[in-house]
């Protein structure tokens, strides 16, 4: 089985690839497009050169990789992937021979922990509309409306919801996607050093937070703008089951 997870930054979205790393049946992928992004765009993101460097920058070969056969005799190949990482000049086509997962998170928490690492981030910075328009591409594609998964769900219950997922992928849950020792790992981008830090301190899912953070009046609007498109995506994210 072939699982793109697709999310903006900040989404909980290395904590969930790290869980699923856990897995005695999963093989990961970081980000595969980052490299070919990068490259199409131009953009100068942190470590930028040496992203380009290292991964593939030929959207083509990437899709290729993302649904050929699992890496190394696996059953499950979990990719974690960046919505904003697709440009409108990569095809989609190929999303139609994975299993689609959409990761969502209350734009408020997405934008206060971007602003942390990267000041000022922009609607084109977290995704959130992407997110949305892959969404509605997928479904067309398929025919069926994709996965959602909250964040806040996640943390809020990881076990539970955790279980859910993996009900709705026909996959047995493994008690293992709970936890994980600390540090880098193997799998992890070579951006990680910039991103990964709490991860990296991290031997589980951390609590839920108990309240919104308060956003620079200067963020104000990009969060209300964001909301619009978080919420055509909530109404689809899969119920709290016991």
């Amino acid at each position: 089985m072939n699982i793109a997870m697709w999310s903006g930054p900040r989404n909980l979205s290395t904590a969930m690839m790290v869980s699923f790393a856990q897995r005695q049946d999963c093989v990961v992928a970081d980000e595969p497009f980052y490299a070919a992004y990068l490259r199409e765009t131009g953009l100068k993101h942190p470590m930028y050169q040496a992203i380009i460097d290292h991964g593939e920058t030929d959207d083509e070969v990437v899709a290729d990789f993302c649904t050929g056969p699992v890496p190394n005799g696996k059953a499950v190949f979990y990719q974690k992937h960046m919505t904003q990482h697709m440009t409108p000049q990569f095809d989609r086509e190929w999303m139609r021979k994975v299993v689609n997962v959409f990761l969502i998170r209350d734009p408020v928490h997405v934008i206060a922990s971007y602003n942390i690492k990267r000041e000022n981030p922009k609607l084109t910075d977290i995704g959130v509309v992407e997110q949305s328009e892959i969404f509605e591409q997928v479904w067309q594609l398929t025919g069926e409306s994709p996965l959602v998964i909250d964040s806040a769900d996640i943390l809020a219950n990881p076990e539970r919801t955790l279980r859910n997922l993996c009900t709705a992928l026909d996959l047995e849950f493994d008690h293992r996607m709970l936890k994980w020792p600390r540090g880098p790992r193997a799998y992890d981008g070579i951006w990680a050093k910039h991103w990964y830090g709490s991860v990296w301190e991290s031997t589980g899912f951390g609590p839920p937070g108990t309240a919104q953070p308060t956003l620079p009046e200067a963020l104000q609007s990009l969060a209300n703008e964001s909301q619009y498109y978080f919420n055509k995506l909530k109404i689809h994210a899969l119920p709290l089951l016991d």
